[in-house]
């Protein structure tokens, strides 16, 4: 009997000592910041001092630095991670490139981050300043950056950081066609996300490492494919299509977090609107026991930290006079939602377009096209600032003109709609040319119905297009246009121009003609 009751408490004892080798590990995580140090409105864009104060807003470095705080009072175990692209979209990166992002996000406490295909907008040598001012590592698997001198033996493939006694390995991806999306330079290389990952996770768990995640600034479908086509990834915080994910809100892409076999994916929109916020149990073999959470809304309910208030107003001063100037006024919300503009005519690209196209008209210019993932936000209704409209059209892009055949014209466009179902920023807006696209159709056989001045477009004759820089060197694989005729790649400032068509034609009033059909 009294071996057995000690049989039994042995038991007893091995049983709790299993339980209690479970590690819980909160992640806190954010993806697409794009320089909105400042709070936003519900269209993404700039919100006033007094609708911020009304309870209008939303987001903020501030209210971030208050959610952060917040979230890891509720857990003694937590990492703050980040999915990219924290460079590009207000007048705060085009005057402080990267030095504020690193400020905020060291003062924040990030534990890593991953290159997104922003963080190329200047290339190399912006991206290395930024590095070196970051007390966290940054991440990027799927490159090859050795004879890049800038980059080579600094910017790492993983780490592995310690949290709660525990190894936790960090792999960063970027978009695969990076060199198509930003600007890179010509010493680096990007490869196949599945086959870096895979890697990488090889190398750690012969080290014993059994608790992955990967930053990846690739979008969903790609998180979906990495996870099914990897072993020993455990959780990736995502980025690059703004995806909402989500349990409780309307709308979401899917839930939180989206399982894939043993694998959790998580993503948290863009723009500072949401903390994602991710709690994983791990068994003693670092299997995934249970994985719950949900992106946490930055509204008025989450105070303003009044310190990192205080330093963003302080950053601001030096751009207020620029964005605070009224261009122009528009009689209803001028719609650059991306989830619209990625997939069909939109009343911001037409605007744009439009625009373009109206400024080089007089030169032969008959077709303007511009790739949607230029338009980075929508407009409300009322005056419009030229914040807002950097806001928007925050790249810098300058007007090109060139000349193409009419065959090449139809590439072209078909090239903007070889990825609308994942919702590619290649997808054009046009002016003075409509097509039909079929989106069930195999990618290069799309396009129909092509009207250039209402006739027929012509394969073998030739036409002027407007775009602008990025698209004309081959960005958004758009390197048809890379031999173009007669390519002049340095007119307006797009944003420029843009904001001086609104002020020719105010009250503005936004619209849709059906230049683009979708079926």
């Amino acid at each position: 009997m009294c071996l057995r009751l000690m049989t039994s408490a042995a038991a007893l004892a091995l049983t709790a000592g299993a339980a209690s080798a479970d590690y819980s590990l909160t992640i806190l995580h954010t993806n697409d910041f794009h320089a909105r140090f400042e709070p936003i409105s519900a269209y993404d864009s700039g919100c006033s001092a007094e609708d911020n104060t009304a309870g209008e807003c939303f987001g903020g470095s501030a209210r971030l630095v208050s959610a952060i705080a917040a979230a890891r009072d509720r857990t003694d175990n937590s990492i703050l991670v980040d999915g990219g692209d924290q460079f590009q979209g207000t007048l705060f990166y085009t005057y402080y490139k990267g030095k504020l992002a690193a400020e905020m996000m060291n003062k924040m406490g990030y534990d890593g981050m991953t290159v997104g295909n922003h963080e190329f907008d200047d290339g190399p040598e912006v991206l290395r300043g930024f590095m070196d001012a970051l007390e966290f590592p940054i991440l990027m698997s799927n490159a090859d950056v050795s004879t890049e001198p800038l980059l080579a033996d600094v910017l790492m493939k993983s780490t592995v950081i310690e949290k709660g006694g525990e190894k936790i390995g960090m792999i960063g991806l970027t978009p695969e066609d990076t060199d198509e999306l930003a600007s890179p330079g010509p010493n680096i290389t990007f490869s196949d996300p599945s086959e870096a990952v895979q890697a990488e996770v090889n190398k750690m768990t012969a080290e014993g490492v059994n608790k992955i995640i990967v930053l990846s600034h690739s979008g969903l479908n790609v998180d979906r494919t990495v996870a099914a086509n990897t072993t020993g990834v455990d959780v990736i915080v995502g980025g690059h299509d703004n995806s909402l994910l989500s349990n409780t809100i309307e709308g979401a892409k899917g839930p939180y977090p989206v399982m894939v076999g043993d694998t959790a994916i998580v993503q948290a929109y863009a723009y500072g609107k949401f903390l994602g916020e991710l709690n994983v149990t791990f068994d003693d073999e670092g299997v995934i026991k249970a994985a719950v959470g949900e992106p946490i809304l930055l509204d008025a309910a989450v105070s303003e930290d009044s310190a990192t208030k205080d330093r963003i107003t302080e950053a601001a001063v030096p751009l207020d006079e620029i964005r605070n100037r009224v261009v122009a006024e528009t009689a209803e919300p001028i719609v650059g939602d991306r989830d619209l503009c990625r997939t069909m005519e939109c009343s911001m690209g037409n605007l744009v377009a439009d625009a373009m196209l109206a400024r080089v008209a007089d030169q032969g210019i008959q077709i303007a096209i511009a790739n949607s993932g230029g338009l980075r936000a929508s407009i409300d209704a009322g005056e419009v600032t030229m914040g807002e409209v950097l806001t928007v059209l925050p790249f810098q892009n300058t007007l090109s003109t060139f000349f193409v055949s009419g065959q090449t014209v139809i590439d072209a466009l078909e090239n903007g709609v070889s990825q609308i179902e994942e919702g590619a920023g290649r997808f054009p807006q046009v002016a003075g040319v409509t097509f039909t696209v079929d989106a069930s159709a195999e990618p290069g056989s799309r396009i129909s119905d092509v009207m250039v001045d209402d006739a027929p477009i012509d394969p073998d004759a030739q036409y002027g297009l407007v775009s602008n820089n990025y698209v004309r060197n081959g960005g958004d694989g758009y390197s048809m246009f890379v031999d173009a005729t007669d390519a002049y790649d340095f007119g307006p400032d797009l944003a420029d121009v843009t904001a001086e068509f609104l002020a020719q034609n105010g009250p503005y009033q936004p619209y849709t003609d059906g230049r683009i059909t979708v079926k």
